[in-house]
């Protein structure tokens, strides 16, 4: 326990010299992992194929490592403003001590798998700073941070975000907005697999939601990328659904400012802004998952347009979107990537008895266990036609370079969602122990209990920094893909580990429909699918650190 200043600035100081000993490990990390590859004798593709484990593995350990750095530069910053207090320093040390101990362990990938340092080859001992920070996670630090979150009884964030007044304001309004008009509902938006409401839309619209990155010039708002996180966050604390609504036009918006023409950027992006359409992103394949290189839909020249056939699948809120940003193949010659082009795909919103009115195309409901709000569909089209200035750009063959150019911001985006997700869980298994008594006293005085409530709160801490982090990068111009896979790697666990946990404390209640934490588990479990797998994010990871 930090009882006095000189141990709460030793803490600072053990956190402030950790990054330099972990940057050490990592190095040796990423030798072991090149040895590896090298051993294989095949190219870098192939070879990371065939030691996915250990590249996979290299992934984690240094998602670990930026957490860490991270979260100590999160308690470095909240001490210079005097904002370092007792639940903050809680919240360090259990994390340094947990996330540590899990880095010279094993760190799980998954429930079954793990990756440890020794199965790369090294076996580094700590650093004088990761020795003292090891101990943090005790019984005693975890039942303090749990009566302190009690005493709070959920009301926001767990210790101070160190975010700035301005997007505080924000988070305020926009946690008020969950709590009045997103909440009282989702539930039953949810058991009734609905839509949400178009009022919720338009309330959103009135708000800024679908302007908020969008420059001024083009009747957005202007806004950080840090601000898009903390809407994210709360309107998914509220239901993803809700969430998840600003993706489709924060993806489309970054298509069209970094691909579009000067017209099509003056054609599109104020009616983004303003909600006044809604976009949907079509990309996904039956047969391609994150292979999107092999998409097969095609789209070729028929008279002064395109005309598309093919078929998409898990597109989201497709019918009721005015136009999608789809990715076709038009070089028929091409095998991969180099012969997609990306259109902006204009049809007309449907309705209940008919989502698809537009001529040239199909689709179907796909039913799912969670993330309901908005539907997903598989869609058919057959000659489907868009007009020749609908092509991104206006010049073929650049549709995946400018898909990619999204992928960032995507990621940080889901990432904040997770977040949001976490936070939910906890908010909900809180109240929860707080509420259900059991021989005679609350739930959140039996010590595993307050353990899970404890730790979900220092891990969507962790996820959190990590998150802001990356949009920060991305706010300065900084390439930032490694930061956003990190921050959606580790959110998307966080998130799912929170909701059961949460579930846990509610016991067999948890396994009824009735409540709420029933459909928070579901929503959780498509954040490590989505904008990525796990698997595929942790790939990327790796080839980006092994260059």
């Amino acid at each position: 326990m930090l009882d006095t200043p000189a141990r709460s600035d030793a803490l600072l100081d053990h956190a402030g010299a950790l990054p330099q000993e972990l940057d050490t490990i990592l190095a040796a990390a990423k030798d072991g992992v090149a040895a590896r590859l090298a051993a294989t004798g095949l190219d870098q593709p192939a070879a990371l194929e065939q030691e996915q484990h250990a590249a996979h593995a290299l992934a984690w350990i240094a998602t670990y490592v930026e957490s860490l750095r991270q979260i100590g530069a999160w308690a470095g910053r909240l001490a210079q403003a005097g904002s370092f207090r007792e639940t903050e320093a809680l919240i360090l040390q259990i994390g340094c001590g947990e996330y540590l101990t899990q880095l010279f362990s094993a760190i799980p990938m998954s429930q079954t798998e793990f990756a440890r340092l020794s199965d790369l080859g090294i076996a580094p001992a700590p650093g004088p700073a990761a020795r003292a920070l090891m101990g943090g996670n005790t019984p005693e630090t975890r039942a303090r941070l749990a009566a302190l979150i009690a005493e709070g009884e959920g009301r926001g964030p767990v210790g101070a975000t160190g975010l700035d007044e301005d997007l505080e304001m924000i988070r305020d309004q926009f946690r008020r907005y969950a709590d009045e008009r997103v909440i009282p509902f989702a539930h039953e938006w949810h058991l009734k697999d609905e839509l949400i409401p178009m009022e919720v839309i338009e309330e959103l619209s009135e708000m800024g939601v679908f302007g908020l990155t969008i420059p001024e010039e083009f009747g957005g708002l202007s806004l950080s990328k840090a601000s898009m996180v903390v809407v994210s966050e709360e309107l998914s604390r509220g239901y993803i659904g809700v969430g998840s609504l600003g993706t489709r036009s924060e993806i489309a918006a970054e298509l069209i400012l970094g691909g579009g023409t000067e017209e099509q950027k003056a054609e599109w992006l104020p009616r983004i802004a303003s909600g006044e359409i809604l976009p949907t992103a079509v990309f996904t394949e039956p047969n391609t998952g994150s292979d999107l290189g092999s998409l097969r839909t095609r789209a070729v020249r028929a008279g002064d347009g395109w005309e598309i056939t093919g078929n998409k699948t898990w597109i989201t809120h497709a019918a009721r979107a005015h136009v999608m940003t789809l990715l076709a193949r038009t070089d028929p010659e091409s095998t991969d990537w180099r012969g997609l082009s990306m259109f902006l795909a204009e049809k007309e919103p449907g309705t209940v008895e008919n989502p698809f009115p537009t001529e040239g195309m199909t689709g179907g409901e796909i039913e799912v266990l969670g993330y309901r709000g908005m539907k997903e569909y598989e869609l058919g089209f057959d000659g489907f036609k868009v007009a020749a200035d609908n092509l991104l750009g206006g010049e073929p063959g650049q549709g995946f370079k400018q898909l990619m150019q999204t992928f960032e911001s995507a990621r940080i985006q889901t990432a904040a969602r997770a977040v949001g997700v976490a936070q939910s869980a906890l908010e909900l298994g809180l109240r929860y122990a707080l509420d259900r008594k059991q021989f005679g006293k609350a739930l959140i005085a039996f010590p595993r209990v307050a353990d899970k409530l404890a730790l979900s709160a220092v891990e969507i801490m962790i996820a959190r920094q990590l998150t802001y982090f990356a949009a920060w990068e991305k706010d300065h111009g900084q390439r930032c893909d490694l930061e956003a896979g990190m921050a959606k790697l580790l959110g998307a666990r966080v998130a799912w580990a929170a909701a059961d946990n949460a579930l846990q404390i509610h016991g067999g209640n948890g396994f009824a429909l009735e409540y709420a934490i029933s459909r928070v588990l579901c929503d959780a479990r498509i954040l490590n699918i989505f904008e990525g797998a796990a698997e595929i994010q942790a790939q990327v990871i790796a080839r980006r650190l092994l260059g």
